[in-house]
């Protein structure tokens, strides 16, 4: 008797710099993965072609049947309707595209759109850092800045599907940010601000990383710039903690890669100004690196098919 071909899920993150994709199996063990560059200029069915052109070769070569896929994309989404409501200026024609819709169309499978760091924090609390945590904000320092909240064993995207964006909250100085508004933590925390804030200061253009390695040199500019992004990190964390009470934290992303110069500078400022409820703040580093978003995006991928009645993988 010939058994049933294993149930595969398939996990797209596409962020303003790289697309990256997986194949997972019911576990949400990645069996495949690739990346391409995302044509963030080029408009939402160029960023779906770019992903699924990449998925395409994987899905040839791992065996199994596809049964669902999850899309983690950069901006404000709507989950329900598969469309992207806002967006930075790093994409065009991304806002009101019809995401879920075309990638069902490429693929012939249910889809299911998130923003890009709810499918990071789905990821996270389903195989990473947090696992089986019931409340964490998880925040992501990459290109931009995003946030998500885990409360109660789940996702909240809020009624609106803004809930967690802490990226783009005011307060944080009267610097423009990319979203048209002024003083959010993204102009501190993020790549691009991490390299201009260091050009403001030297004149020197560098990458955030350049800027990592020269801060780890001993650089008092590039100290300076990471200094500040950690404090402001800290001051959404304890934001988040006194409106929501919610003090373990995940942070992934690319500035992330710098955490041996981030995390003082963000416990530091912790330690000057705690949560107003004493408790202490749990502080990790995202565990599972690029795989995050794409792996969570499967994740909730499996899950809405589950809950599905009369549908098995």
């Amino acid at each position: 008797m010939l058994s049933s071909p294993r149930p595969l899920f398939a996990g797209i993150d596409i962020g303003g710099t790289t697309t990256q994709v997986v194949v997972c199996s019911d576990d949400l063990t990645v069996l495949d993965r690739a990346e391409t560059a995302t044509p963030a200029r080029d408009g939402g069915r160029a960023m779906v072609g770019a992903a699924l052109d990449a998925l395409a070769p994987l899905l040839a070569r791992v065996p199994g049947r596809l049964v669902g896929a999850g899309i983690g994309a950069a901006g404000v989404v709507d989950s329900a309707n598969g469309r992207i409501l806002v967006a930075s200026d790093s994409f065009h024609g991304w806002a009101g595209f019809a995401v879920t819709a075309a990638v069902e169309d490429g693929l012939g499978v249910p889809a299911y759109l998130d923003n890009d760091v709810n499918a990071f924090l789905y990821g996270e609390v389903n195989g990473g850092a947090v696992r089986g945590e019931t409340d964490v904000l998880g925040m992501t320092l990459g290109t931009g800045v995003g946030g998500a909240l885990w409360t109660n064993g789940s996702l909240y995207a809020g009624p609106h599907g803004a809930a967690g964006e802490i990226g783009h909250i005011p307060g944080f100085g009267d610097l423009p940010c990319s979203c048209g508004g002024r003083g959010h933590l993204e102009t501190l925390a993020s790549g691009r601000a991490v390299a201009a804030r260091y050009a403001d200061r030297t004149g020197r253009h560098r990458t955030a990383r350049e800027v990592a390695e020269a801060a780890a040199l001993g650089d008092e500019n590039a100290l300076a710039v990471y200094r500040e992004a950690g404090a402001g990190v800290a001051r959404a964390i304890v934001i988040t903690a006194g409106v929501a009470d919610i003090t373990t934290v995940v942070v992934g992303g690319g500035v992330s890669r710098a955490w041996s110069l981030l995390d003082p500078f963000i416990r530091s400022a912790l330690a000057a100004d705690p949560p107003v409820s004493g408790h202490p703040v749990r502080l990790v580093r995202a565990a599972l690196a690029s795989d995050a978003v794409p792996v969570g995006a499967a994740a909730r991928a499996r899950g809405e098919l589950a809950a599905r009645p009369g549908v098995t993988a």
